[in-house]
C-alpha cells in the first residue's frame, strides 16, 4: 500500500513540474493585457558599413544611364566588392568610413541612410547629367541574421525583403524547441560605429512588440538559451552516460538472477 502512496505521490509532483514548465513555453501569455501605447513609424533598414549594395541607374536616354551601369555594360569600372554578384547589376561594398565609390560620381556617403533616402540622394547628384530625373534603385545585397541555440534549424538566413522581425526569425530557424527559454533570448548587435551590445528579450511577454530591438538589423545574432534541465543533460559526458547504461544492465540481470533462484 505504501509503495502505491509513494508512486501516486512521485506522478503528482511530475505532472505539476510538468504544468510548470509548460507555462513557460507559449508566446506573448500575456497578451490580454497587451496595449500598444505609443505609434512608432514603419521599420526601414538603414544602410551600415559592409553592407553590398545593388544599384541600378535608369532614364529615358539610356546613353545618359549607361556611364553609371558600367557592370550592365560590361565593364568592371569602379564598382567593388561583391563576392557573389548578381549577372548583369552594379555592386557596391559600403566601405568603414560608410562610403561607396560610384561610376564618375567618385565617394558617396550612404551609411545611416534608408533605401529610400540613399535613392533620393543619388538622384540629386546625378540631376544635373540628365534632362529629367532618373530612376535609382538601392537595394541590399547581403542583408542576414543569424539564429544559434535551442532552435529546430539554426542558421544564417538572408533576408529579401531587408525587414524581419523576432518571430520571423525563429520561424526561419524551425521555431524555438521546448527546451528553449522564451524568456531569456540574447539579441547580439554590432552598431555602425563598432561598438556591440547584448540584449535579453522576453518572448513570453507581448510588450516584446514594442521593443525597440523587435525588428532585427544586418548581421544580428539570435541567441536562445536551454533551460536548465537540457543544460543539466548536456552535462553528462559519454563515459558517464556508457557506465550508468552498464550498471542499469548489471542490475537487470541481478534482479532476473534473485528471481529465478527464488523459484
Amino acid at each position: 500500500m505504501r509503495t502505491v502512496i509513494r508512486g501516486i505521490f512521485l506522478l503528482a509532483i511530475v505532472l505539476l513540474w510538468g504544468c510548470k514548465s509548460a507555462e513557460n513555453i507559449p508566446y506573448m501569455k500575456d497578451h490580454e493585457t497587451f496595449r500598444n501605447t505609443a505609434e512608432q513609424p514603419l521599420y526601414d533598414a538603414r544602410i551600415m558599413p559592409k553592407d553590398l549594395l545593388t544599384i541600378t541607374v535608369n532614364s529615358i536616354d539610356p546613353d545618359a544611364a549607361g556611364p553609371f551601369n558600367l557592370n550592365i555594360q560590361g565593364g568592371s569600372g569602379r564598382t567593388t566588392g561583391s563576392a557573389t554578384p548578381q549577372a548583369g547589376v552594379p555592386n557596391y561594398m559600403v566601405d568603414n568610413n560608410g562610403d561607396i565609390d560610384f561610376p564618375v560620381l567618385g565617394k558617396i556617403h550612404l551609411a545611416g541612410l534608408t533605401k529610400t533616402e540613399a535613392e533620393s540622394h543619388i538622384v540629386k547628384l546625378l540631376r544635373s547629367s540628365f534632362k529629367e530625373d532618373p530612376l535609382v534603385t538601392v537595394r541590399s545585397a547581403n542583408y542576414k541574421i543569424s539564429v544559434l541555440g535551442e532552435v529546430g534549424s539554426p542558421g544564417t538566413f538572408t533576408v529579401a525583403n531587408e525587414k524581419i522581425n523576432l518571430f520571423e526569425a525563429l520561424a526561419l530557424a524551425g521555431d524555438m524547441t521546448v527546451q528553449g527559454r522564451r524568456d531569456n533570448v540574447k539579441l547580439l548587435r554590432e552598431r555602425a560605429d563598432g561598438t556591440k551590445e547584448i540584449v535579453v528579450l522576453d518572448m513570453n511577454k507581448s510588450d516584446v512588440i514594442n521593443s525597440p530591438y523587435y525588428y532585427l538589423q544586418q548581421n544580428d545574432i539570435l541567441y536562445v538559451e536551454p533551460n536548465k534541465a537540457k543544460a543539466r543533460s548536456a552535462g553528462i559526458s559519454t563515459v558517464a552516460t556508457y557506465w550508468v547504461g552498464i550498471t542499469s544492465a548489471l542490475l537487470s540481470v541481478a534482479n532476473i538472477i534473485v528471481n529465478i533462484l527464488r523459484w
